[in-house]
């Protein structure tokens, strides 16, 4: 499908910019017009929009080029606006009109999402009428809450024994620091600095940003990829595609799981090390405010939940334990750092356990 004026480049709105106007294929209904409407304030009444443009594959193309166009202006994230375009995209492609919101609101209920994803496309929709100035009485979808996949550290380190070199750095440090995998693809050779061993995050999702201390492990790892060339891209420590990292990640993932037959291992994802790092250190410090620094959250009702996966983890666990003593500062923190809870103190000399 060509187009007469925005030409070959006019394929994603990345390549988008208020220099170009869309225009449907020669022969075919024009939204031109609309374009230059949206682009110049943002704000068109839908009802001009029903009358320019006509609803066809290509009318859908230019409408959702602007909508890509209207939010990064608007100081959208850039993983935002995909997610959004990539939403009604698909809501167009399973027979919604996107200028009609009862269409809309009957398509995505005849979806098999689950109730967060219903929840995004009604948001994603929205926003598409604060663009054309329409409204609508948008469904209301609850997400069901379901508490995620907790893996064994064993099962974790098998994992990251397994894969590649790139790929076994990338999931060592989202288990050491807890980040998202968006912050450790964003990571650039300059936010490491190997003389301290501390890794700076650019937050995403609007979290804070964080510094972490490195172990000599990751280091060397992160050394090890660094030297033999195993990125392209020479500024990036990962690259610049998540989306290569994650389709690696699963073929070696599901690999390595055939390999140990241990089939828990293909529930492992990414963000599963944050879930893991997040309740295990909640577990050692029993500390939600500090768990809740560590992981960047503004909200703490984000972070609760940690309480709840750290009791279903250690609930049926038995109440074993291995006992240590400490009369010094230094044998307490060593004790500490193994993961040893404080229990009290006896003549002079602090008592610590931990599950076996």
């Amino acid at each position: 499908m060509g187009f007469t004026e925005a030409g070959k480049g006019l394929n994603t709105y990345l390549h988008y910019s208020s220099n170009r106007r869309v225009r449907a294929p020669e022969g075919g209904a024009k939204n031109s017009a609309t374009a230059e409407a949206v682009r110049r304030n943002g704000n068109v009444a839908a009802t001009e929009v029903r009358k320019e443009v006509a609803g066809g594959a290509s009318d859908v193309r230019g409408l959702l080029l602007n909508f890509a166009w209207w939010m990064k202006k608007q100081g959208y994230a850039e993983s935002t606006i995909k997610a959004r375009v990539w939403l009604l995209r698909v809501l167009a492609k399973r027979g919604a009109n996107l200028l009609d919101p009862e269409s809309v609101k009957e398509a995505i209920a005849n979806q098999p999402w689950c109730g967060r994803r219903k929840m995004n496309a009604v948001d994603a929709y929205t926003r598409l009428l604060d663009m054309i100035g329409g409204t609508w009485d948008p469904p209301r979808y609850q997400a069901a809450y379901k508490l995620p996949f907790i893996p064994t550290e064993q099962e974790l380190d098998a994992l990251i024994a397994g894969c590649g070199p790139k790929t076994a750095a990338f999931l060592q440090l989202l288990k050491e620091t807890g980040m998202r995998a968006g912050e450790a693809q964003r990571l650039r050779w300059s936010d490491v600095d190997f003389e301290s061993g501390t890794v700076r995050i650019t937050p995403e999702k609007g979290s804070n940003p964080r510094v972490f201390k490195l172990s000599s492990k990751l280091l060397g790892m992160l050394l090890n990829i660094r030297r033999y060339g195993y990125l392209k891209d020479p500024d990036r420590v990962f690259g610049r595609n998540l989306r290569s990292i994650r389709r690696v990640f699963e073929r070696q993932r599901d690999a390595i799981a055939r390999k140990l037959q241990n089939p828990r291992l293909k529930l492992i994802h990414f963000h599963t090390f944050r879930h893991w790092r997040a309740t295990m250190l909640y577990h050692q410090t029993k500390d939600i405010l500090f768990v809740m620094r560590f992981l960047g959250h503004k909200n703490i009702n984000n972070t609760l939940r940690y309480i709840q996966l750290e009791e279903a983890m250690f609930r049926e666990r038995s109440d074993e334990f291995i006992c240590k003593a400490a009369s010094t500062v230094d044998e307490a923190k060593a004790l500490i750092e193994a993961g040893f809870d404080y229990v009290c103190d006896i003549n002079g000399v602090k008592l610590f356990r931990k599950r076996k």
